[in-house]
């Protein structure tokens, strides 16, 4: 208790006190130094601390992990490509790269839309902030916690039995004749469910974004449309879309990343079984339940490499919008 009680009070004021501590020395250093100096070194003296925290925490870990990739389960012996091979060859894997593309597909594709809809609606309301605050609960909910939530929802019984869960309930009491699901059972009616759980916890960060991206838009063109009688949907289709396209570019690449990562949902949910797996769990299996560090390190690489494409393309977008401004 006492070591917590250290690190604890090490993290709220030693933190903080050192980052104020750089911030005095570099600008007293900075003026002792010729106006030459002054310009060649004071962008690197603010960047210096975040690339040092990027290379400590982020770059040399990834490294790492790719020279783990290249060694054996126990790390003691040099097996070159063999952990990628053996991965891409592996039934598991490839059910768990099959998830994953579906989750990469459809929870950004969902997520948009139901964000997109909450945001348009929201913004339509006297109550918008309040709605949109409600809405916006799920986000602030721990992945476990939300995980948990849709067990109970998707709890199944036998045929006879008391539903406990809230949608075999619902579907038993106003179907009649309908028949209990196992929603977190059945393949691949398991994955989509476990989706639908992951659009249920990110459509509100969603829609704060795309509301916002709303705000921000000329309210004279949305009205000099209807007066040239425009309807709703033409106005939304040809100026609310195009104008939004940027921000929903955005939206989409975050989501995007948040499929290629998903993990607790899954693992909370199924623990990948049932042909639930995606890649996350897979490394995680491989890492904690077969010990084999080599095998687990390549899946993490392959992860990586997938969600590159989609960083650089976020890059590109960012400086296509920066460029037209």
């Amino acid at each position: 208790m006492p070591e917590r009680a250290v690190q604890l009070a090490f993290a709220i004021v030693a933190i903080p006190a050192l980052l104020v501590a750089y911030q005095v020395v570099a600008e007293r250093g900075l003026k002792l130094l010729p106006r030459r100096a002054v310009r060649a070194l004071e962008a690197w003296v603010w960047v210096g601390p975040a690339a040092a925290l990027f290379m400590v925490f982020l770059l040399l870990p990834a490294l790492g992990t790719v020279i783990l990739s290249l060694l054996d389960r126990r790390s003691t012996g040099f097996v070159g490509l063999e952990n990628y091979a053996n991965a891409l060859a592996n039934p598991d894997f490839q059910v768990a790269v099959r998830n994953s593309a579906a989750w990469l597909i459809f929870l950004p594709l969902a997520a948009v839309i139901v964000g997109l809809l909450m945001a348009v609606l929201t913004d339509r309301v006297r109550y918008g902030r309040a709605a949109r605050a409600t809405l916006f609960v799920p986000v602030a909910i721990s992945s476990v916690a939300g995980a948990v939530i849709w067990r109970f929802m998707y709890d199944y019984r036998p045929p006879g039995a008391d539903q406990t869960g809230t949608l075999n309930a619902a579907l038993t009491s106003l179907v009649p004749g309908a028949a209990p699901q196992a929603w977190l059972i059945n393949a691949p009616l398991n994955s989509a469910m476990v989706i639908v759980a992951a659009v249920w916890m990110t459509a509100g960060f969603c829609m704060v974004v795309l509301s916002a991206g709303l705000k921000g838009m000329p309210p004279e063109l949305l009205e000099s449309a209807r007066v040239d009688g425009a309807g709703e949907w033409q106005a939304f289709r040809r100026i609310t879309l195009p104008l939004l396209a940027p921000t929903i570019t955005v939206v989409v690449t975050t989501m995007a990343i948040t499929a290629l990562k998903s993990f607790d949902l899954v693992y909370v949910m199924t623990s990948g079984n049932h042909d639930t797996d995606v890649i996350a769990t897979r490394m995680f299996k491989e890492l904690f339940s077969s010990r084999d560090v080599g095998y687990a390190s390549a899946i993490a690489v392959l992860l990586m490499l997938a969600i590159l494409p989609v960083m650089i393309w976020n890059l590109g977008s960012f400086r296509r919008q920066e460029s037209m401004r």
